[in-house]
């Protein structure tokens, strides 16, 4: 694989995410591929529930859009900082639809097997999207900082 090969893997999932090709997917992902991701929207979980996931996403936020920030390779693994941007259109969690934009950071980590990614690990600042989407949030975020 070249250099440039694995950061390659992750900039083509980004592209498919900003595209809407969730079915190209399988393509880039290996088949036993595991995501560990703390939030409550994907725990441990396969392709299938991936794509599910970021389907449904895409139906809340049809304008949803990620950028690479930042690439590190180091043997297997491939670092990404990156950032989501869209727009609350459709239903997400039980919330209904409220207009607001959405921004928030993410870090991943993607280990690449045989050029696909096999498993990876991802945080992202979940409170930020919970203060855009329920207002209740922040105002109880507001309150404590007083």
């Amino acid at each position: 694989m070249l250099p440039e090969g694995k950061k390659t893997i992750i900039r083509r999932l980004v592209e498919l995410l900003n595209e809407g090709k969730l079915d190209a997917l399988d393509q880039i992902f290996a088949p036993d591929y595991v995501r560990h991701d703390p939030s409550d929207l994907l725990h441990e979980v396969g392709v299938a529930e991936y794509k599910a996931a970021f389907a449904a996403i895409r139906r809340a936020f049809p304008d949803a859009h990620w950028t690479i920030e930042d690439l590190l390779e180091d043997g297997d693994k491939v670092v990404a900082r990156a950032s989501f941007r869209g727009t609350h259109q459709g239903p997400f969690s039980n919330i209904a639809p409220s207009g607001e934009v959405v921004t928030y950071p993410i870090m991943g980590i993607y280990r690449i097997e045989k050029g696909r990614i096999a498993e990876d690990w991802h945080i992202f600042h979940a409170l930020g999207l919970w203060q855009k989407l329920i207002p209740e949030i922040a105002g109880l975020i507001a309150d404590a900082q007083r």
